[in-house]
């Protein structure tokens, strides 16, 4: 087993008012308990992954390579600096082993025997070459060449913590900072903390403006918490109560209701949870900061990071704190 430390890069946290959320991989859903099938396929041949085509119930046996660079086809584009593209080839392979040896230990029925399914908003995305080609046009070859050359680099290193695969979180812009996992999902991760990524803050749409009728949004709201109480005044309907240092709205005012931020962006379908609410000509407009659930490793962020010279070891070890890189021989399959 080869261990890489990673040093710790000195930034300046700046703060900021700010892929589904990925489930923290200790979660099941006691829907997908009680209704799926009985799990009996035998796990994927070591240098494999299984995934669950969703449309036709198939099983796919998919070399870890060819999944690596389908989960950067699909997470990242595939112009952004060769550094961050690495990086990211390293978070979706670790987040695919950590899967896969969660589903050695505890199957979830729902997956048919697969590590894996190609339903975005439980799992990472992932595309075949026949579908990432078909979305890069006449560029095909040259970016589906440019992401395989990246992952080639970086196949045999995954990030790990007390030497288990990390719950590789990603999104693609943070409010200037990143988000904790403990106020994004209610569960601290001693690596999933704030770090800097002011760049961020001039990403293309970091700022995203909403506008919601009276009519829109009590549907909206009545749709989204059942049972809800709106009076007549449209300006009490949502209210921001409290954000967290990096942006994120932990609780809002849903009529009568105290909900997160995060209730409020599935509600909405807002580009982040963070927000602001203000109201104006009848409407109710809400401006959003970033793009995504803000933990973990900002995808803009680490193109920044690359654009100005960083590795792509720094890259992790910046998003990561505390973690390692470690050569795969360590999880042999």
């Amino acid at each position: 087993m080869k261990m890489i430390i990673l040093s710790a890069l000195v930034t300046a946290a700046s703060v900021v008012v700010i892929p589904a959320v990925p489930v923290l991989a200790s979660q099941r859903t006691s829907a997908q308990a009680e209704t799926a099938p009985a799990n009996d396929e035998k796990p994927a041949p070591a240098g494999y992954y299984k995934v669950l085509c969703t449309s036709t119930g198939e099983v796919r046996e998919v070399p870890v390579r060819e999944y690596v660079i389908g989960a950067v086809c699909a997470e990242m584009p595939a112009a952004f600096e060769e550094e961050a593209l690495k990086a990211q080839a390293v978070a979706a392979h670790t987040y695919a082993e950590r899967q896969h040896l969660r589903e050695l230990a505890s199957p979830t029925p729902g997956l048919c025997g697969a590590d894996l399914s190609d339903d975005t908003s439980v799992y990472q995305g992932f595309l075949t070459e026949e579908e990432a080609k078909k979305c890069y046009g006449e560029n095909a070859d040259a970016y589906y060449s440019r992401i395989s050359e990246a992952v080639d680099e970086v196949l045999p290193y995954i990030i790990t913590f007390d030497d288990e695969p990390i719950i590789a979180a990603f999104h693609s812009i943070s409010p200037g900072m990143t988000e904790s996992a403990g106020n994004a999902w209610g569960t601290d991760v001693e690596y999933l903390i704030p770090v800097d990524s002011s760049e961020d803050t001039s990403a293309p749409r970091y700022l995203d403006e909403q506008r919601f009728s009276a009519e829109t949004l009590r549907y909206m709201l009545e749709t989204a918490f059942p049972g809800i109480s709106l009076g007549e005044d449209m300006t009490e309907w949502l209210s921001v109560i409290a954000v967290s240092p990096s942006g994120t709205v932990i609780s809002a005012r849903a009529g009568d209701l105290t909900v997160t931020g995060y209730d409020v962006k599935q509600a909405l379908s807002l580009r982040s949870p963070a927000f602001d609410v203000r109201y104006e000509d009848g409407d109710a407009v809400v401006t959003t900061r970033g793009f995504g659930h803000g933990v973990g490793m900002s995808q803009y962020g680490a193109n920044s990071m690359a654009a100005a010279g960083s590795s792509w070891q720094e890259i992790i070890a910046h998003y990561y704190p505390s973690c390692e890189l470690t050569e795969l021989d360590r999880f042999v399959r």
